[in-house]
């Protein structure tokens, strides 16, 4: 019989969450037997925790691996089976959950999601893993404004996205950072912006796209430059974000690379898959293709946002 472990965010287990926790336990197991799993369940506490989770399963010898929680939890465990074959299921339960909205991952119903990660006929398929200054990703990491929203942001459990959308209004003003950035190892450019992202996806919380080129399993990362401009900036950017846009100047600036560094004259926030991480001057985002193997529902897109 082959196995399958489920890391399980422990946040789902304590607290307000402690019942929706033991409801998905119990349909962590019972969709095990039902598609013929021997089931193991870790609750894990960090994405460090995840790490270690994942690399004792892999030992154990397990044949599959479900993340259950959100974007943390998911990032942990692909960290833990990046280059080791072993696949990684997804029951998204957090609040922006980007890789499992790139992979068409139901969202709102777990055990659609557990059928999905379970079932012999979903498609397994190897995708991109990013790495900034060492740390793995599968979404998107940014320093600048992006990462003071992050930072800003409360009640996210219980607003979901229009948290993200609260804390963005409230750092609307905020002075704008030179940057210097070199893609490839080419000629370093400077822009006066925002922030500048890099994504492996090119979603952002609630759905929308920022980066509509990026895809997990191209071989390459997406850059963009977010500079808005004068009182209308804003407004014209996130209507450009909201509709799908794919033209660019120097208010929303794109570009792809395998490489990228990125320079600040200031010290700035930094975020990896909308966890704030400590602070930075600089960091370098590279890509490891086809690190990551994943399960998808039967009929996913062929080529993923």
């Amino acid at each position: 019989m082959p196995s399958v472990t489920f890391v399980v965010n422990g946040s789902l287990v304590h607290g307000s969450s402690k019942q929706v926790g033991g409801h998905v336990a119990a349909w962590c197991h019972e969709a095990a037997k039902r598609h013929g799993w021997d089931a193991d369940l870790q609750v894990t506490e960090k994405a460090e925790a995840g790490v270690a989770a994942c690399s004792s399963a892999t030992l154990d010898g397990a044949d599959l691996v479900v993340a259950v929680g959100g974007d943390g939890t998911v990032r942990g465990c692909a960290e833990g089976l990046a280059g080791t074959g072993v696949p990684l299921g997804i029951v998204p339960h957090g609040t922006a959950n980007l890789l499992a909205r790139t992979l068409g991952v139901p969202l709102h119903h777990p055990r659609a999601a557990l059928h999905a990660a379970l079932h012999p006929g979903s498609a397994t398929r190897a995708i991109d893993l990013a790495i900034v200054d060492g740390v793995p990703f599968t979404a998107m990491t940014g320093m600048g404004l992006d990462a003071a929203v992050v930072a800003g942001t409360r009640l996210k459990h219980q607003f979901g996205w229009f948290a993200y959308a609260m804390s963005g209004a409230a750092h609307l003003t905020a002075s704008p950072t030179r940057f210097t950035i070199s893609l490839d190892g080419g000629e370093p450019f400077e822009r006066e912006a925002r922030c500048v992202v890099v994504g492996n996806s090119g979603l952002l919380p609630g759905g929308f796209s920022l980066l509509p080129d990026a895809r997990v399993d191209d071989g390459l990362l997406d850059v963009g430059v977010l500079a808005p401009r004068g009182p209308l900036g804003w407004p014209r950017l996130a209507t450009r974000v909201l509709t799908n846009s794919q033209h660019q100047d120097r208010m929303l600036e794109r570009h792809q690379a395998r490489r990228i560094e990125i320079a600040a004259a200031t010290l700035l926030p930094r975020e990896v898959d909308g966890e704030l991480v400590p602070s930075v001057y600089a960091m370098t985002v590279t890509v490891r293709p086809g690190a990551l193997t994943v399960r998808t529902p039967t009929g996913s897109r062929e080529s993923l946002r």
